[in-house]
């Protein structure tokens, strides 16, 4: 069991002990931290607002619970969405005029998990310099606590669902009239989790027909919530069966977004940002952004679109910052993430259903043939577990090194760039493991490539 510090926030298993795990005390610490930092940020204002939220994992009530009541205890005010998903407390923190917010979600991982992810004012996550004060405030359990009379207010608002789908229907790029008109019909996968309340929601306000597939926001997750291929299966199937459009697939805490065809197979989730960037650029010129670990799909149709495209490490926030570098119109990463700064810096599945929705019905044309339009390149995910035996670092500068000769990369782990293909090796910052990415123009090629650099990888740990 594994209890992670990162940037990306406080991300652990429950139950355990204390420091190992996430545990109720190691919440009601991080939690003390973070509201810690926000008062010494703020020291001429006499109240702070923090905005939070859950999605719909098991322990998130509990984790909730305990993070809202150690914030009221510090003298703070909580705006508590209930459930919610991560895009929707960063809009509300501006709209809020609120000091911060924490979303309580681990995102795609598995159920036992769960994680504060930490935002500022402006409803984006933190800095790395800003994360690393905040774990050393908590390392060294330095706290104040307000006494009696001064101790915030606890309050809840439920009126954020509709809030945030107004917000992306006032998009200009949003083409609601002509999303109307095709009359869609769509399946959607929320892995029981707050994207079941969410997109369909959006989807009637549309006029789209939406076939619900595991949109009980139970916790309780019926396969996988990371939404790759070999977790799909079931939509896939009822896809095809329903006769739909296409399926949606959303994450738990519904930042990463997944398409399929009409016939059942994947528009791959690599994809789903080189469509919605199509359709920004067919109507804006303009520059984009994604991580080193994202398909080139995304650099092609830029190109196609007479822009610019650059590449960050990988994270969120990393995204974020050249993307405000570069003015770039919009961007995320390859795992499904769309940030379309027109609406707000964080990876958003409403926003990007909404702009995917727009593209088809002005293309007119079926999912699977918008697929089938832009080039074709083919990934493989790999990962190694590690143990504390392992040295990432030095794997890393071996791999760096035999690899010279070529177009190299160390912003973010090791970025290899061969004539048609890339691998980028990094040590996650969200699970204990190395990252293998590779892509190419064949899925066999790709996977070939994977296998060896992975053997590489083990001779080294050998």
């Amino acid at each position: 069991m594994t209890l992670i510090k990162s940037i990306s926030g406080i991300r652990g298993t429950i139950g355990g002990k204390i420091n190992d795990n996430l545990t109720p005390i190691d919440a009601v610490k991080f939690a003390a931290a973070y509201g810690t930092w926000l008062i010494e940020r703020n020291p001429n204002k006499n109240k702070l607002t923090i905005v939070i939220g859950r999605d719909a994992r098991i322990s998130g009530k509990m984790i909730s619970s305990l993070v809202a009541n150690t914030l009221v205890g510090l003298g703070i005010d909580v705006i508590d969405l209930g459930l919610s998903t991560t895009p929707t407390v960063e809009i509300a923190v501006p709209l809020e005029n609120a000091d911060g917010g924490i979303i309580l979600t681990a995102s795609h991982n598995p159920k036992q998990w769960n994680a504060l992810k930490l935002l500022n004012e402006k409803g984006e996550f933190l800095n790395g310099d800003d994360g690393s004060k905040i774990l050393s405030i908590a390392n060294n359990d330095d706290f104040s606590f307000a006494e009696v009379d001064d101790l915030g207010v606890y309050s809840k608002n439920k009126e954020y669902i509709k809030k945030h789908i107004d917000e992306v229907l006032k998009l200009e790029l949003v083409d609601a009239e002509a999303i109307y008109k095709a009359k869609f019909k769509v399946v959607v996968d929320a892995v029981n989790s707050t994207g079941g309340i969410f997109i369909p929601a959006l989807l009637d306000r549309l006029g789209v027909e939406c076939v619900k597939l595991y949109c009980d926001p139970n916790g309780q997750f019926p396969h996988n919530p990371e939404p790759l291929k070999e977790h799909l299966t079931d939509i896939s199937e009822l896809v095809v069966k329903e006769n739909a459009d296409f399926g949606i697939v959303v994450d738990p805490d519904v930042d990463r977004l997944a398409l399929v065809c009409e016939d059942g197979s994947m528009f791959g989730e690599e994809y789903t940002l080189v469509a919605c960037a199509d359709y920004v650029l067919s109507k804006q010129s303009g520059n984009t952004v994604s991580n080193l670990s994202s398909s080139r799909a995304l650099r092609d149709v830029t190109l196609k679109h007479g822009g610019k495209y650059q590449a960050s490490a990988v994270g969120e926030v990393n995204v974020v910052q050249l993307m405000k570098e570069t003015n770039a119109v919009i961007g995320g990463e390859g795992n499904g993430g769309i940030i379309y700064p027109s609406s707000h810096y964080g990876r958003d599945s409403l926003v990007g259903v909404a702009l995917f929705l727009s593209h088809l019905a002005n293309k007119k044309m079926s999912c699977k043939a918008l697929r089938e339009s832009y080039p074709t390149y083919f990934m493989s995910k790999n990962k190694i577990q590690l143990t504390p035996q392992i040295d990432v670092d030095k794997i890393l500068e071996v791999m760096a090194e035999k690899y010279k000769n070529e177009d190299v990369l160390t912003i973010d782990g090791v970025k290899v760039n061969f004539e048609t293909e890339w691998v980028h090796l990094r040590k996650s910052n969200t699970e204990p493991i190395i990252r293998i990415y590779t892509e190419s123009t064949t899925q066999n090629k790709a996977t070939e490539l994977a296998e060896r650099i992975i053997s590489e990888i083990k001779e080294i740990i050998a």
